[in-house]
């Protein structure tokens, strides 16, 4: 494409934006070129400045044109072995982290005429029964096509729509009016449709699942970039995201992390601090000082459970008070530990006697640290341990309890080993080290060009599977339209044949020769009483001309008279003509010569009707 048309390009796409507030500009280039030249073949239209001038001039072109861009390929179930997974899997994970009254919040973005909005409440309804759907669940679905939403609100499919879902599902949730299937109302409430732009909109927030197909793929790397980080903040902690197949966030792990990859389902990343947790911190002027306490006793408690460190806080009665994630995940505690005596758990004897060396941090009044304590964990691995015993005093300088710190130092010990055994071997093997490490920066350029080469490549790959996807659901879209025009056509034809059935079985009933020719004087038809009168059958003298027909009319007399119609429209043209019948019988005969007229009046040939007196 030349430089030209590239900036006719982007100025079509300048006129979406101000004129419609469509901004196109994030969307993949190639995939909108490819839809925009469909709708300008079938304006006939070669070229995008023409084609602009054209949608100034004609404003209704808007909507058959961003049907065409916005391309809604969707269906119940799409992808059966993914919504199972999701079924079976996720959605009892959900519910295990809420309690039985919390509501749940969904989003179907890109969710086009609905279908997977209402497979989603369908879903749903099976797991927690209809009457805790109803109380529980809040399903918004969202689209930038108002045309797509209003099918939706509609909630209306037909058969072939309903082919993936389970019979006894759709009569559960569909009710058949006509030759529609109608999904149930008390159910739709619970789904709330409207308009979202992805790109530009803010997006729904405290979500425990974001339902987003083959909507993504028609984004540049970029926007594709912003919206995944408005999902992220959308997403409550260990909310789950699901994608449609090309889409598979390789490129995005701090933002998420994959459940199940090959169905697309991906989980929400934690962040240490949330920035709505900065906010209310930052609204706090106006706030009472008990409020703002527990905010900074908040942060504080926030801050000690994401230490780095396994951090454990013991009492002056020594029973267990607070024990971060580190220090649960390491030494097998859990919250239900919290307020035993220390005794009681196993961390009191493993890896280290504690209580012996609480008391003496009591006794001599001085903070502990023990050093290089080995730990043989869950794995059969072993690491190396720092415990530090701090005491903590109250403001009054009275031991309230202890802190423990332990920090794995295991990559320390390792280092320091290894370093004295190579200070032992320098002066022996200096230069093979030095070349060693000439050889490993080499290395590590070129792993380091590899990898960023597989990237790239990785990068590209994607690009290409989503662009296959994205030709796929344009090649599905068009073959739909096919089957619609194919059916208009089955049914035209239907009933051009009951016209021609009809129209023949009242020229049978006449008792009058019929005998119809074209403008070219050929014969289109030719009735049963024509047969009888001159021996000819239809298929005999279909297509041949008139005049060329060896039977007993005097055609030197009919040819004026037949020209004369043509060529003057007159009307009604009768002759009494002398002529012989396939007997070889001599008969008057009363010819009756009329125009075969179109809708539009126009002359299509000529209708002899032949009496015999």
């Amino acid at each position: 494409m030349t430089n030209l048309e590239n900036e006719a390009f982007e100025n079509l796409l300048e006129y979406f934006r101000q004129s419609r507030g469509f901004d196109f500009t994030g969307y993949k280039r190639s995939s909108l070129k490819r839809r925009l030249h469909k709708q300008m073949q079938i304006r006939e239209i070669a070229n995008f400045t023409d084609y602009l001038d054209y949608i100034q001039v004609h404003p209704e072109e808007f909507l058959p044109l961003f049907n065409t861009i916005l391309i809604n390929v969707t269906s119940f179930f799409r992808d059966q072995a993914a919504w199972h997974y999701l079924q079976a899997q996720i959605l009892p994970e959900i519910i295990s982290k809420k309690r039985d009254t919390d509501p749940i919040r969904i989003w179907s973005a890109g969710c086009a005429s609905g279908e997977e909005a209402y497979t989603l409440a369908i879903i749903w309804a099976e797991l927690l029964g209809i009457e805790e759907f109803r109380q529980r669940v809040k399903i918004y679905a969202t689209d930038v096509d108002e045309e797509a939403l209003k099918e939706a609100r509609q909630a209306s499919y037909g058969a072939k729509c309903l082919e993936l879902i389970p019979e006894p599902l759709q009569v559960k949730y569909f009710e058949k009016i006509g030759e529609k299937y109608i999904f149930r109302s008390d159910i739709r409430r619970a789904v709330i449709f409207g308009r979202h732009d992805l790109v530009q909109d803010a997006p729904i927030s405290r979500l425990d699942l974001l339902v987003c197909r083959n909507t993504l793929m028609y984004f540049n790397a970029e926007t594709q970039g912003k919206i995944l980080n408005r999902f992220h903040f959308a997403l409550q902690n260990f909310g789950f995201l699901f994608l449609g197949k090309a889409e598979m966030l390789l490129t995005h792990s701090n933002l998420f992390t994959p459940v199940h990859l090959q169905h697309r389902i991906f989980n929400r990343v934690s962040r240490n601090i949330e920035s709505r947790q900065f906010l209310s911190l930052n609204q706090g002027n106006g706030e009472s000082e008990n409020t703002r306490l527990n905010l900074l006793l908040k942060l504080r408690e926030l801050s000690f459970e994401v230490n780095s460190f396994a951090s454990l806080i013991i009492d002056s009665n020594n029973n267990l008070v607070l024990a971060n994630a580190v220090a649960r995940s390491m030494f097998g505690l859990n919250l239900t530990d919290l307020g035993r005596p220390l005794q009681d758990l196993q961390i009191s004897y493993r890896p280290v006697e504690l209580r012996s060396q609480i008391e003496q941090v009591y006794n001599t009044r001085n903070n502990l640290k023990l050093t290089d304590i080995p730990y043989h964990n869950s794995n059969g691995a072993t690491q190396y341990l720092e415990i530090q015993i701090n005491l903590l005093p109250d403001s009054e300088q009275k031991w309230q309890g202890v802190s423990i710190i332990i920090i794995d130092v295991t990559l320390y010990h390792e280092l320091q080993e290894k370093l004295q055994r190579a200070n032992q071997e320098l002066e022996t093997v200096n230069e093979e080290m030095q070349s060693s490490n000439e050889e490993l920066e080499t290395t590590n350029e070129e792993l380091q060009s590899t990898n960023e080469e597989l990237e790239t490549t990785n990068e590209e790959l994607q690009s290409t599977n989503e662009e296959l996807e994205t030709m796929n659901e344009e090649l599905q879209s068009t073959n739909e339209e096919l089957q619609t025009i194919n059916e208009e056509l089955r049914q035209i034809t239907g009933e051009l044949n009951q016209s021609n059935a009809f129209l023949n079985s009242i020229l049978a009933c006449l008792k009058s020769g019929v005998i119809v020719i074209n403008q070219q004087l050929n014969i289109i038809s030719w009735n049963h009483e024509s047969e009888n009168l001159w021996g000819l059958k239809l298929d005999e003298v279909q297509g041949r001309s008139l005049f060329s027909l060896d039977i007993g009319l005097p055609f030197d007399q009919l040819r004026e008279a037949i020209r004369n119609c043509f060529e003057k429209n007159i009307n009604n043209n009768e002759l009494i003509l002398d002529a012989i019948n396939r007997r070889g019988k001599s008969i008057h005969c009363s010819i009756s010569i009329n125009p075969l007229l179109d809708s539009q009046e126009t002359l299509l040939g000529l209708i002899l009707v032949i009496d015999e007196i």
